[in-house]
């Protein structure tokens, strides 16, 4: 069952180094049905519930485009997660795995990823299928899916490496 900042049997805590500004802008806001961290899904299901995503300005205009692409990636701010563990018992039952081999929200800095099905855009607001965040969460960025993606740029030598 997913906790709150318990720590669990053999999990590990440390202290974080002092943070430093990596520069990071919160671009936009994303809006789900979820208010509680008990009750968000673990991963976002392609049929999971519309999801709206208010990007704002002025960054709204790097959103041209944006619609030719069925699948994104949103990038958001875990800014309910601890940050302190790295080691985890995702399963409650004493075993514990390295931080970095889980997709656990609780990271040194906590990025969350979906690849979300693009229903559609609407001036500033991208609408979504496939999040597992909370309402209200951070946007940190924006992208096509990678699977779907073809580089607009001229190749470099390190593309047929």
């Amino acid at each position: 069952m997913v906790r709150l900042n318990e720590i669990r049997p053999n999990e590990i805590a440390v202290a974080p180094p002092a943070a430093t500004d990596a520069g990071l802008v919160y671009i936009g806001r994303i809006a789900t049905p979820w208010n509680d961290r008990l009750a968000c899904p673990r991963q976002g299901r392609a049929d999971g519930p519309l999801c709206r995503i208010e990007v704002f300005e002025p960054w709204v205009a790097a959103l041209d485009g944006l619609s030719a692409y069925a699948r994104i990636e949103v990038l958001y701010w875990l800014d309910a997660s601890r940050r302190d563990l790295v080691h985890q018992c995702p399963a409650s039952d004493g075993v514990a795995r390295g931080t970095f081999s889980l997709r656990s929200p609780v990271r040194p800095n906590p990025i969350g990823t979906s690849i979300a099905h693009l229903v559609g855009i609407d001036g500033p607001i991208v609408t979504v299928r496939g999040l597992d965040c909370l309402d209200g969460t951070p946007l940190l960025d924006l992208k096509p899916d990678r699977s779907l993606f073809t580089p607009v740029a001229p190749p470099q030598p390190g593309d047929f490496e």
